[in-house]
């Protein structure tokens, strides 16, 4: 049920043996996402969980679902990256029915993130899906 853009991902990481480079793609993927707006960087979108300072702003339109987000650590914004392309353009029914962490394994995260990093990361997952639950 993943979206395009994450199959993307999914292929690069094929390509890409070492985890350094993966590391450096995930990286580069932060890098190449929009800035969240200060303006949005507020309590309500503060995602509590993580190591690092991290906000999703979750939008619905049109029973789509959307998120913005942004992290003070680079590694935390190539992960809210990658969720964007795992997450972003889905209908909202279908946000609950994916399987992130088993996606996410496809990708080999959970050997190669620390266990601080992956708590952070099933605190983003948490805030999505329950966003999307409660829409």
């Amino acid at each position: 049920m993943a979206q395009p853009a994450f199959e993307d991902i999914v292929g690069d990481f094929e390509f890409l043996d070492d985890w350094e480079d993966r590391y450096r793609h995930i990286i580069d993927l932060g890098k190449d996402m929009s800035g969240l707006d200060p303006a949005l960087k507020v309590p309500a979108n503060k995602v509590d969980g993580c190591a690092s300072q991290v906000w999703l702003y979750p939008e619905i339109a049109g029973g789509t679902f959307r998120f913005a987000g942004e992290s003070d650590a680079m590694i935390v914004r190539g992960l809210i990256a990658v969720l964007m392309a795992l997450y972003n353009d889905l209908d909202v029914s279908d946000v609950g029915q994916v399987d992130a962490h088993a996606e996410l394994a496809r990708l080999g995260l959970q050997d190669h993130l620390s266990a601080q990093r992956s708590n952070g990361v099933r605190a983003m997952i948490d805030r999505i899906r329950s966003v999307a639950a409660a829409a």
